[in-house]
């Protein structure tokens, strides 16, 4: 096993060898359900990362609410020593989605058994709460934090920050999509201000192996269909995607929390108390945007998703360059292989450190 540590050190620590220069730059816009998931340790791998700013983390609505969403994340923050690292507020509905919508959807089309936020119980994995009000924040396994949230929302932050840093900042959207409507809704041109947009959503098929009967049917992208349509025809100067479909190719095991746990850092420690065995959704967007190499193929195509609000409400639509109805849809880069030992040593590297 120490044989193997070693060897994915080295491995992943060869992405980072590059001669010193200024920071990659990023703002996190995450829908931060917590303790530990996805959510979670797919933001550590950026904190973490040597060579990377975190400018700031927006949160959204999705997985949980958004306050206790926020306060996951703050916490998160105080117990692996990034507190320095702002969090700003961003939006709790989806533009125009909403629980009532979807018990209509149900009654008319059939169950939806993933809902994030709307489930009852709110929570999936080790910690689970009975459905809440949005404004409530239940106590947190991982105690409450003490930082406090920005005054400022996520949008007018996202937009501040593209200006400030113009061409030079990645967004990482690893939840809804709501954040990125309202800044396209405020300043349209300040998309094209980015370096790129890399989103973790959306399912294009085939028949996903987790849930072959609603393959078109990803969360990020489902529960706010309206802001992804506004978001993904924005001027990005790229759009990177990790749909479901290959993140399902990836798994956090047990074997890799304990391996990751054997470090005595406080990344490491959270990680080994509060991580879950589960598919690496966002960590795999991450670490692509990390290191382009664990993504061994990919295709461009163009997206867009149904808005219709009939059965095929919120099902990611795609086309082939040629196919697409020329109604403004974007070409997206979506990833479709993963190196799986490249992936899982740059993961065990960054949150050992």
């Amino acid at each position: 096993m120490k044989l193997r540590a070693a060897f994915l050190l080295g491995l992943a620590l060869v992405g980072f060898a590059a001669p010193a220069a200024a920071k990659r730059l990023v703002i996190i816009d995450q829908d931060g359900r917590g303790p530990g998931t996805s959510d979670q340790t797919s933001m550590l791998m950026l904190l973490q990362a040597p060579d990377v700013e975190v400018l700031g983390i927006t949160i959204v609505s999705g997985d949980q609410w958004r306050d206790e969403e926020v306060a996951h994340t703050l916490r998160m923050l105080e117990l692996t020593g990034h507190a320095g690292v702002k969090v700003y507020p961003g939006a709790i509905f989806p533009l125009i989605n909403s629980r009532e919508e979807i018990a209509r959807w149900e009654k008319l089309y059939g169950k939806v058994y993933y809902q994030g936020a709307w489930n009852d119980p709110g929570r999936t994995g080790k910690y689970r709460v009975p459905y809440h009000d949005p404004y409530v924040v239940p106590a947190l396994p991982e105690g409450s934090p003490a930082l406090r949230p920005e005054a400022e929302d996520a949008a007018h932050f996202l937009i501040r920050m593209l200006h400030r840093h113009p061409h030079a900042v990645t967004v990482y959207a690893a939840g809804p999509l709501t954040d990125l409507a309202q800044v396209v809704s405020l300043d349209p041109g300040a998309p094209e201000l980015a370096e790129q947009l890399v989103v973790m959503g959306g399912s294009i098929g085939p028949a996903n192996p987790s849930w072959h009967t609603a393959n078109r049917r990803e969360f990020n992208f489902w529960w706010d269909p309206e802001a992804v349509h506004i978001a993904l025809r924005a001027p990005w100067p790229r759009i990177t995607l990790t749909t479901v479909d290959i993140s399902v190719q990836t798994r956090f095991t047990q074997a890799l929390i304990d391996e990751i746990g054997r470090s005595p850092r406080p990344t490491a420690q959270y990680v080994a108390r509060y991580a879950d065995e589960e598919f690496l959704w966002d960590e795999l967007a991450a670490a692509a945007w990390l290191d382009p190499r664990v993504v061994t193929a990919s295709e461009s195509l163009y997206l867009d998703i149904d808005t219709s609000h009939t059965a095929g409400y919120g099902n990611t639509l795609v086309w082939r360059p040629g196919d697409q109805p020329g109604l403004g849809e974007r070409l997206v880069t979506v990833q479709t292989a993963v190196d799986l030992p490249r992936l899982d040593a740059l993961l065990v590297s960054l949150l050992s450190r």
